[in-house]
């Protein structure tokens, strides 16, 4: 079965009486050359373990099943088993769990189902839950690289630079984990139900340590969505909010010392400069 021809994806789901769920975002893909293009770019091979999010029909799980030791697809809506039961059933090295991706332990699954095999993940993933999804899998810890299709937009913001109108905290998020690099683009002629905009497919190689030495890294992430909250307004105005444990006079002398003017705006700091930034409200609050 040719798991991206139109009509045989429409002769499978009408003969399982499957629905599509706008609540769950589904698309699915119709072009054999992105599930392959994606599976190559992500560099999946036997010794690969691969966890995918949200597998729908099975078509990228067709293509990592056919280069990976062993593939973990993870699928929440229930309505798709006897879909996959017929699509996958000729692959012994995929195994599917039932359930919410965000509600799973995933490196705990990692390491029990991927016993020397190198972790990776991959994904076409839902626009509405792309974020979550995502951070889900970055603190995760446990994988080489997250291959993930994703709306566009999103890739761009995630792989944006400082200064930049994309640059937010998601980008900083995302950078501090891992390094981005957008792959390529996929027309929304590629799916079916069509989507109304352009998706692009994302590769975030992630760091084995921090790029900078960050003291605290919970008040790392304080710091830059402080920084964010209110993005039009002075870095000493968005710090006075978001810390209000410091007086204003307090932080200013805080940003001096990071090396920045306390006029500047938070979205010109790069990950380095929130580092610097982090550190130095970190060495104040002892």
């Amino acid at each position: 079965m040719n798991l991206c021809s139109l009509p045989e994806i429409r002769e499978l789901l009408t003969r399982h009486g499957f629905h599509f769920s706008k609540s769950k975002g589904q698309n699915f893909l119709t072009q054999s050359w992105v599930v392959e293009q994606i599976a190559e770019s992500a560099g999946v091979a036997r010794d690969c373990g691969v966890v995918e999010i949200g597998p729908g029909i099975g078509p990228l799980t067709e293509q990592l099943c056919l280069r990976a030791g062993k593939v973990l697809a993870i699928e929440v809506d229930e309505t798709l088993r006897p879909v996959l039961a017929e699509t996958m059933a000729g692959y012994d090295n995929l195994e599917i769990l039932w359930g919410d991706a965000m509600k799973m332990d995933i490196a705990a699954l990692v390491k029990e189902r991927f016993d020397g095999l190198k972790p990776m993940a991959c994904a076409n993933l839902p626009y509405y839950i792309t974020t979550p999804v995502l951070a889900t899998l970055l603190e995760a810890g446990c994988f080489s690289s997250v291959t993930v299709m994703v709306q566009k937009e999103v890739a761009q913001r995630i792989c944006a630079r400082a200064g930049t109108a994309e640059y937010g905290a998601f980008s900083v998020f995302c950078q501090f984990w891992a390094e981005p690099e957008l792959l390529f683009d996929v027309p929304a002629h590629c799916f079916i139900p069509q989507p109304k905009v352009t998706s692009a497919v994302l590769q975030l190689n992630l760091r084995k340590e921090p790029a900078y030495p960050v003291e605290d890294q919970a008040l790392f992430f304080r710091t830059v969505r402080a920084a964010f909250a209110q993005r039009r307004k002075t870095l000493l105005n968005t710090l006075a909010s978001g810390f209000s444990e410091f007086k204003k006079p307090e932080l200013e002398e805080i940003i001096i010392a990071a090396g920045f003017s306390p006029t500047v705006r938070g979205e010109t700091l790069d990950l380095e400069g929130f580092t610097r930034l982090a550190n130095e409200i970190a060495k104040n609050k002892r």
